[in-house]
């Protein structure tokens, strides 16, 4: 080997390892997922997800502060209703969980952190599908594409400064942007799930939500299949072109591929949403001695940001916002 053949050379020192990293991971790289629920005097612990709660609206920005004291570049809000109809009808009420929390931490945090809101219907219908059912069971793609921009509306009104459609129908993001428009909200952006994928990744998200899919029932015929990579571009091209200021692939690490081809042939911010079966597995396996989860943890989301993603969704975002600045 010639004497310049020492890459090792670079990796010597922390400092000469810092000085010459290719990715960097930093608080603000971090969007962290926050779940509201009505009805709870006191925050309520979600056994599948340690360390996180269903919060009232209290707690709520208690969890807030905490999150922008270390970094934090924004949090994204799920509202959990104790009420649900056949059309999700409390994802639009102005009293509606989502919005009253939403208006809470809008007149506290104001624009001194990224205030996105989940869109779409599942936490808040009986059935449990993000959209409008027809008698056959099959969802309603133009029923439903209504209805969401009902609810990007009313979240904008509250203090979104972020919508972020996830229920995977085709032209939600035309449709919201036109019901955005059309109410004086152009400012308000839009981050598109782009490419969702139907996973087997969303268990403990779906105990915190409470939601269950009636009938034995499963999001694979509008959600994407794992199998297809390129229906991805496809899928995010197709929201760009409607209007999406954001694209997100969710989930993340078993996606990084996608991530990359987005990152490569897209030219607007990209996210990706390290989802709840991704945290649990590593805090479970943490917890049983098996691996160094903080160290696992900072090396996922390193990918993520690796592969291309501008910022990371994730549940792990306090934890390691916290350790980031020791």
């Amino acid at each position: 080997m010639f004497p310049a053949e020492r890459p090792r050379r670079l990796r010597r020192t922390p400092a000469l390892r810092r000085l010459v990293a290719e990715t960097n991971l930093a608080p603000h790289d971090f969007v962290a997922p926050l779940f509201v629920a009505e009805g709870l005097s006191e925050p309520s612990p979600i056994l599948s997800l340690p360390g996180h709660f269903l919060h009232t609206v209290s707690s709520l920005c208690d969890e807030v502060r905490a999150l922008q004291r270390a970094g934090v570049g924004g949090v994204i809000l799920f509202g959990v209703p104790t009420t649900k109809d056949e059309v999700g009808s409390g994802a639009w009420s102005r009293d509606g969980v989502a919005q009253v929390a939403l208006r809470a931490l809008r007149d506290e945090f104001d624009d001194d952190l990224v205030l996105m809101a989940d869109l779409c219907l599942d936490e808040y219908t009986s059935h449990g599908h993000c959209g409008v059912v027809r008698p056959d069971g099959t969802v309603d793609n133009d029923a439903t594409i209504e209805l969401y921009g009902r609810v990007a509306v009313a979240q904008a009104g509250a203090g979104a400064s972020v919508v972020a459609p996830s229920g995977m129908m085709d032209g939600q993001v035309g449709a919201i942007r036109a019901a955005l428009d059309g109410a004086g909200f152009d400012e308000t952006i839009i981050l598109a799930y782009a490419a969702k994928y139907a996973s087997g990744l969303y268990g403990p998200f779906r105990d915190a939500v409470g939601v269950e899919i009636a009938d034995g029932g499963n999001r694979r015929g509008y959600q994407q299949d794992s199998r297809n990579r390129r229906e991805a571009l496809r899928e995010a091209r197709a929201d760009v072109a409607q209007g999406a200021d954001i694209v997100m692939v969710k989930p993340a690490m078993s996606y990084l591929d996608v991530v990359s081809d987005l990152r490569r042939e897209l030219d607007v911010p990209l996210c990706a949403y390290h989802v709840s079966g991704e945290y649990a597995m590593v805090k479970a396996a943490a917890q049983n001695g098996w691996i160094d989860g903080t160290a696992v943890a900072i090396e996922q989301l390193t990918a993520v940001r690796r592969a291309g993603a501008d910022f990371v969704l994730t549940y792990f975002a306090r934890e390691i916002a916290e350790e980031l600045g020791r």
